[in-house]
C-alpha cells in the first residue's frame, strides 16, 4: 500500500504527539516529518517530500497563512490543511487566499480531521462546519439572491456550492443523479461564467460572497 505521506507543522509538542499518534494510527497513512515552526516548513518539505502539510496557523516567526504561500509557491502540487484555535473568518480567508485546501479547527473530532486529511489529500476544498457557521455564511434560498450577475442557473449554482464545500465531481454525480462527466461540463460553465480557473479560486468567490453553505 502507498500511504499518504504528511508532515506536521505545529509550535505545541504534546500537539504534534497526539496529532502523530493519531495519524500513524490509520493504515494509510505516514507521518514523514514534523515541525515546529513555519519558517521550517519548506526545507522541511524539501526533505521529506510529503504529499499534504497539517499546517497550524499561529506559530511562531512565520506564521501558518506565510509558511503556506511559501510553500505553495515552492511546491503547488502539496496540499495544505490549516489547523487551528481561531474561528475567525479573517483567519479563514487568509489561508485560503495563501493556498490552503481545508481549514478545521482544533476542537474537531479525531474523526473529522482523518475524514478531512483524505478529502485534501484526494484534491477536495474542506471548511469546518463549526467556521461557516460563526462566519455567518449563507445557505438556503439566499444563495441565489447572493449570487451576483451573471447569474447562474439553478442547477449551475447547485454544482458551484458542491465544489465549493469540497465534494467531488464523482461525489457531485451521484448526489445529483448525473454522470461526472455533466458534472464537469456545468462546472467549466461556473468557471467561464465567473471568469475562474481553478477550485482554489472557486473557493475564495465563494467565500467573498458569503455562498459557502453550513453543513
Amino acid at each position: 500500500m502507498n500511504k499518504l505521506r504528511i508532515l506536521l507543522a505545529d509550535d505545541h509538542p504534546v500537539v504534534l504527539e497526539g496529532l502523530r499518534s493519531l495519524l500513524e494510527a490509520q493504515a494509510d497513512i505516514e507521518v514523514v516529518a514534523t515541525v515546529p515552526d513555519g519558517a521550517e516548513v519548506v526545507d522541511a518539505v524539501r526533505r521529506a517530500r510529503p504529499a499534504l502539510v497539517i499546517m497550524d496557523v499561529g506559530m511562531p516567526r512565520m506564521n501558518g497563512a506565510r509558511a503556506t504561500r511559501e510553500l505553495k509557491s515552492a511546491f503547488p502540487n502539496v496540499k495544505v490543511l490549516a489547523l487551528t484555535v481561531h474561528e475567525d473568518r479573517a483567519y479563514l480567508r487568509e489561508l485560503v487566499d495563501a493556498g490552503a485546501s481545508g481549514y478545521l479547527v482544533k476542537r474537531a473530532a479525531a474523526a473529522e480531521l482523518v475524514s478531512a486529511v483524505r478529502n485534501v489529500a484526494a484534491g477536495g476544498l474542506l471548511i469546518d462546519a463549526r467556521m461557516a457557521q460563526k462566519s455567518g455564511l449563507r445557505g438556503g434560498a439566499a444563495l441565489k439572491d447572493a449570487l451576483p450577475s451573471p447569474e447562474l442557473s439553478e442547477r449551475e449554482l447547485l454544482v458551484f456550492c458542491l465544489i465549493a464545500e469540497g465534494f467531488s465531481n464523482k461525489e457531485i454525480g451521484t448526489r445529483l443523479a448525473i454522470s461526472s462527466k455533466t458534472v464537469e461540463t456545468y462546472k467549466r460553465r461556473v468557471m467561464e461564467k465567473l471568469g475562474l480557473e481553478t477550485r482554489p479560486e472557486l473557493v475564495r468567490y465563494a467565500l467573498n460572497h458569503g455562498l459557502l453553505r453550513p453543513a
